[in-house]
């Protein structure tokens, strides 16, 4: 038996059209004599009846301090929604399908509500509806824990869920569903010659999630790479190929856009973020100084990003909206911090990084021709990240896919 995994996102489920094409793509998939395991997420986005966003404001609206396991109780209901809905599309068009939701499906998570990590996979209800001939509609985003809580796994939890039914069922590969044709070089917003990727590594592609591209959630993409199962990024309103991720290169044309070959893969970004700076230059114990700021900041439940710490000084970056919380935490520990609000956080991702001189001096003789300041930097052996002015963004984004990936 030949399992694929599809999962289609909120965008996908939104309205009867979109379910249809939807169903198309589960009809061209049996066709070929696939079975069938469609993951789905909360139908549209916030604002939509349905959508996550929407459901949580439901109760929130009303007691803001709503505990988190009720709040996994609402949550899940999204992901049903859509699910029996796109189940009774599939019913239309003469498919057998049947839904389960996460625990149903067998996936096994942690106890922490609103966070929780998948523990295991026990298919076998899957495997036992696919044997007898069905499709089978999973919700995403959701389990449940040892003792049958349910749980919700995050933001981009339903790509999480679709990974993990792949691995568990050995399924030919997993097929993620979204409004756009695959992984880009960069945000097709503010970079207008912006290309999809046909192929990208595991490593590259993580990278660019967890540096603000939103194609597909990183965890989903550490829990394929685990057993180098086969992720593929498709729209589900066209017909293009879209973007492979594996660290296998399949057979390509000639002339085909190797990912050894590439120097940078793509380019990603994080807007709105805040620089704190905080000098250090007088403290004679500034070890205990350091430990102590970011102590504080966890204890605050503040997350920090970007750190640097110098002799003189120690950076680091805040999203703009927790950035008066992080003053007032250190002004508490008698810390008169320097904030710059409104910066954006670009990062150049690609294997071809490592060992290669002379990217950041590239970089920064690109920024620098434009009067761009680079305000912080920082690399690994795959990354290398700017901080820059938020009202520089757009044109330093264009400027370095310019120079790294589409060159004139």
């Amino acid at each position: 038996m030949k399992i694929l995994v599809q999962k289609f996102g909120g965008t996908s489920v939104s309205t009867e059209e979109r379910r249809e094409r939807a169903a198309a793509k589960v009809l061209g998939a049996v066709s070929e004599n696939y079975a069938v395991v469609a993951v789905v997420s909360a139908m549209g986005r916030a604002g939509d009846p349905y959508a996550t966003d929407t459901l949580i404001k439901l109760a929130t609206d009303i007691n803001k301090e709503i505990t988190a396991r009720e709040l996994d109780l609402l949550m899940s209901c999204g992901e049903v929604i859509s699910g029996a809905v796109l189940a009774a599309t599939l019913q239309n068009h003469g498919l057998r399908a049947t839904l389960l939701t996460g625990g149903q499906a067998g996936i096994i998570t942690t106890a922490e509500h609103g966070e929780a990590r998948i523990l295991r996979v026990n298919p076998k209800e899957i495997l036992r509806e696919l044997k007898a001939g069905r499709v089978v509609v999973v919700t995403g985003f959701q389990g449940v824990s040892e003792d049958g809580a349910v749980t919700t796994l995050g933001r981009g939890g339903s790509d999480t869920s679709a990974a993990a039914l792949g691995v568990a069922l050995n399924a030919e590969a997993v097929d993620i569903y979204t409004d756009v044709e695959g992984v880009m070089t960069a945000d097709p917003r503010i970079v207008q010659d912006a290309r999809i990727l046909d192929v990208v590594t595991y490593n590259d592609v993580a990278h660019l999630a967890h540096e603000g591209a939103k194609v597909i959630h990183p965890r989903a993409v550490e829990i394929a790479m685990r057993q180098n199962m086969p992720l593929r990024v498709k729209s589900t309103f066209s017909d293009a190929p879209g973007t492979l991720v594996t660290n296998d290169q399949p057979n390509r044309a000639v002339g085909a856009d190797m990912f050894e070959d590439r120097l940078i893969t793509g380019i990603a970004h994080m807007p709105q973020v805040t620089q704190i700076t905080i000098d250090i230059s007088g403290d004679r114990d500034k070890p205990r100084i350091v430990r102590q700021i970011f102590k504080s900041m966890a204890l605050a439940g503040i997350s920090v990003d970007f750190i640097s710490t110098q002799l003189d000084a120690v950076r680091y970056t805040v999203k703009d909206e927790l950035a008066s919380k992080a003053a007032e935490v250190l002004q508490n520990m008698n810390i008169t911090p320097k904030l710059l609000s409104g910066c954006a956080i670009i990062s150049l991702v690609g294997g071809g990084i490592t060992d290669a001189p002379g990217v950041m001096a590239d970089i920064a003789e690109v920024l620098a021709e434009r009067d761009i300041e680079i305000l912080q930097s920082a690399d690994s052996h795959t990354t290398i990240w700017v901080l820059v002015k938020g009202t520089h963004l757009t044109e330093a984004a264009r400027m370095l896919h310019g120079k790294f990936i589409n060159p004139q």
